[in-house]
């Protein structure tokens, strides 16, 4: 387990003092333990955001998926074409992968949705790149 600690350069955020580092010899089940609760959510955080299109104006409001390991702004393929917004095609394809490491099975980002995004009276204007989310709806990362 230790290997794979090394390997993997696995630091936990919460106990630094008890992962990745080899001065402190505290057994591998504790170890472990110590991976799968830092690695395991503590919590989904759910937000009702706004969302206007740029051309008509028109609000939609979403339920947001707020994840800070998400490198983007993404919004879900279906739910873009369901809702009419703009889609607009990217000169390169961007791969997308899991949180798990592994391709989106909806395969490279093709397209980005340009909107404004509204939560508790601010107002940004978004960028999103559009993929398969499955069930989720949008999800806001930090770009």
């Amino acid at each position: 387990m230790s290997s794979w600690l090394a390997s993997n350069n696995v630091y936990s955020v919460l106990h630094p003092e008890k992962l990745g580092n080899k001065l402190n010899s505290i057994n591998t089940t504790e170890r472990v333990r110590d991976i799968r609760h830092t690695l395991q959510p503590l919590r989904e955080v759910w937000l009702k955001v706004g969302l206007e299109k740029l051309e008509s104006h028109e609000g939609i409001a979403v339920k947001a998926l707020l994840d800070s390991g998400a490198t983007g702004l993404f919004i879900d393929m279906t739910f873009a074409k369901e809702k009419g917004f703009k889609m607009e095609k990217l000169k390169k394809p961007l791969l997308v992968r899991n949180v798990d490491g592994t391709a989106n099975a909806g395969g490279a980002i093709m397209h980005q949705v340009k909107c404004n995004m509204f939560f508790k009276g601010h107002m940004e204007r978004a960028r999103m790149d559009v993929c398969n989310l499955g069930k989720t709806e949008l999800i806001l990362g930090m770009p």
